[in-house]
C-alpha cells in the first residue's frame, strides 16, 4: 500500500498522536475522503488514523503525488516454522479475509484454532504486526504461540513491559494508553476477543492505529449494548463465521448440555420472599423502574439516602444471593464432584465470594480476578497434570484458559449474557481423543434466575 512521490510533491500525510495530518491538499482536498475535515485549529485536514489505507489508496488511483510521512513500517517477510497444515474452515476463513482487502471479522468457536488463521495471516500480509488481547494470560499465551511459529523475538507492552518488535503483542488497556506513539508503527493489527473493541477507550485505540490491514477474533461477536456495530469501521464486516454446532464432533469435542433445576429449602423461600418484597416496595413506593435506561443508578442513588432505602438495597442483595447460590446448589454441585471424580471440572460462579465458598466446601483451588499471575498458572498447570479434579472460579476464566483436559464445566450461577454462557461452554471443548464435555447449568427455580437461563441460551449451541 506504500504510495509516495518525487520531493517536489507539495501533499504530505503525517501521524500526529493518532491522527492523520493532511497538509498541502489544495485543489486534490475533494479526493479525500470525507472522514478527513479541516483542522482550522492547525490548518490541515484531519482524519483518525485509521483512515489512512483509505487516504492511501485514493491518492494512488488518482495518480496525486504524496509524501507519505506517516508510515514508519516496511514490509516484513514472515514465514511459519511450525509444520501445522491448517483445518478446512481456517484456510475457508483466510480466503474470505484476504478477499475483503485483509480487513474483517472472522467468527470461530473457542478451541477451533483462531490463533493458528491469525498466524496464516500474519505470514500472508508480511507487515509487523501487532496483536491486542484483553488479558496478560492471553498476551503470554500470543507471545508463545508468534514465536514458536516465526522463530523470532516477539515484543511485549503491558505488564511492566514495553519492548517493541515487528511482532508484538500487548492488552487492550495498554493499547489505549500507548497507540498515539505505536499507531504509525505497523501495518496489521490482530483483535483476540474483538467484542472488547467495540467499547470506548479501546475503540478510542483502535482509530489511532494506522495499519490498513485488520483481523478481528471472536466466538461471540454480538454485544448486549448493540456496539458491534462499530466492526465495520473499526476493523471490517464480519467476512466468516462458524458456530460450536457446525464444528462439534470432527474439529471440537463432542459435548451435552444439562439444565438442573434446584428448589429452594423452605427457609430460604421465606427468606427470599420477604426481601424480594421489601426490595418491590421500595421500588413502587418510589416510581423507580430497574429496567429502564438509568433506572438501576436511580435506585441506587435514591437507596443511599434513607434507611428505608439502604434496607431495600440490603434485601435486594440478600434475594439475589439466595436465588444465585442456595444450599441445594452447593449440595448438587458436590454429588457432580463425585460423579465426574475421574474428570477435570471447571466450577463456574457470577461472584467472588461464591467461588470462595465453594473452594472452602469443597476444598478446591479457587481463581478470581485477585489471584496473582503466578498463583493462576500453578493452579491451571496443576489442573493440567492432574493434581486437581476441579477449580472454582468466578468470571476471570471465561475467556483466555486453555485447559484441553477439562471436559466438565458446572454454571453454578452466571449473568444473562449469552456471550458468558458459550465463552464457558467453549472451555471445555477444545478436542482430544475420546473426549466428550458436559456443561451443567444449575438454575434456582422460581427465582429471576429462570429467566435470566432463559436468556443466556438464546444461541444455537443450546437448541
Amino acid at each position: 500500500m506504500q504510495v509516495q512521490s518525487a520531493d517536489t510533491s507539495r501533499l504530505a500525510v503525517r501521524f500526529v498522536a493518532g491522527t492523520l495530518e493532511i497538509r498541502g491538499a489544495g485543489e486534490h482536498a475533494a479526493l479525500l475522503p470525507a472522514t478527513c475535515r479541516w483542522d482550522p485549529r492547525t490548518a490541515c485536514h484531519r482524519a483518525d488514523a485509521l483512515h489512512y489505507g483509505d487516504v492511501a489508496l485514493r491518492l494512488h488511483h488518482a495518480r496525486v503525488p504524496w509524501h507519505d510521512e506517516a508510515r514508519r513500517w516496511t514490509p516484513t517477510p514472515l514465514t511459519p516454522q511450525l509444520a501445522r497444515p491448517p483445518r478446512p474452515y481456517q484456510t475457508e476463513g483466510l480466503a474470505a479475509w484476504k478477499a475483503a482487502g485483509g480487513r474483517g471479522l472472522v467468527v470461530l468457536p473457542t478451541g477451533a484454532g483462531k490463533s493458528w488463521l491469525a498466524v496464516l495471516a500474519i505470514a500472508d500480509r508480511g507487515r509487523p504486526t501487532l496483536v491486542v488481547a484483553p488479558t496478560l494470560d492471553l498476551v503470554r499465551q500470543w507471545h508463545g504461540l508468534l514465536r514458536e511459529a516465526f522463530g523470532v523475538e516477539v515484543g511485549v507492552v503491558g505488564g511492566g513491559e514495553h519492548t517493541v518488535l515487528p511482532l508484538t503483542v500487548t492488552t487492550y488497556d495498554s493499547a489505549w494508553i500507548h497507540m498515539e506513539h505505536l499507531g504509525a508503527r505497523f501495518g496489521m493489527v490482530v483483535f483476540d476477543e474483538a467484542h472488547h473493541l467495540p467499547s470506548d477507550s479501546h475503540s478510542h485505540a483502535a482509530r489511532m492505529c494506522m495499519a490498513p490491514f485488520r483481523l478481528g477474533l471472536t466466538a461471540t461477536p454480538e454485544r448486549d449494548d448493540g456496539r458491534h456495530a462499530l466492526y465495520p469501521e473499526l476493523l471490517g464486516d464480519t467476512v466468516y463465521r462458524r458456530d460450536i454446532v457446525e464444528l462439534s464432533g470432527e474439529w471440537l469435542a463432542e459435548y451435552d448440555v444439562e439444565r438442573v433445576i434446584v428448589d429452594l429449602d423452605d427457609d430460604e423461600r421465606v427468606a427470599w420472599t420477604e426481601a424480594r418484597e421489601q426490595y418491590r416496595d421500595f421500588l413502587r413506593t418510589s416510581g423507580v423502574r430497574v429496567s429502564a435506561p438509568g433506572g438501576w443508578g436511580r435506585f441506587l442513588m435514591l437507596a443511599s439516602r434513607t434507611a428505608e432505602g439502604r434496607a431495600a438495597l440490603q434485601a435486594y442483595r440478600l434475594q439475589r444471593q439466595l436465588a444465585l447460590a442456595p444450599r441445594g446448589k452447593l449440595a448438587h454441585v458436590g454429588r457432580l464432584l463425585h460423579t465426574h471424580r475421574a474428570d477435570r471440572s471447571l466450577l463456574f460462579t457470577v461472584s467472588n465470594a461464591t467461588a470462595h465458598a465453594v473452594s472452602r466446601r469443597f476444598l478446591v483451588p479457587v481463581i478470581t480476578h485477585q489471584t496473582k499471575v503466578s498463583e493462576r498458572t500453578a493452579i491451571l498447570s496443576g489442573l493440567r497434570e492432574g493434581r486437581y479434579r476441579a477449580v472454582a472460579t468466578s468470571r476471570v476464566l471465561n475467556e483466555g484458559v486453555d485447559v484441553p483436559e477439562a471436559n466438565v464445566a458446572v454454571v453454578i450461577s452466571g449473568s444473562g449474557s449469552v456471550r458468558e454462557h458459550v465463552q464457558r461452554l467453549g472451555r471445555v471443548l477444545r478436542k482430544r481423543e475420546g473426549k466428550r464435555a458436559k456443561l451443567y447449568e444449575l438454575v434456582t427455580g422460581d427465582t429471576g434466575e429462570t429467566y435470566t437461563s432463559q436468556r443466556r441460551r438464546d444461541h444455537s449451541a443450546y437448541r
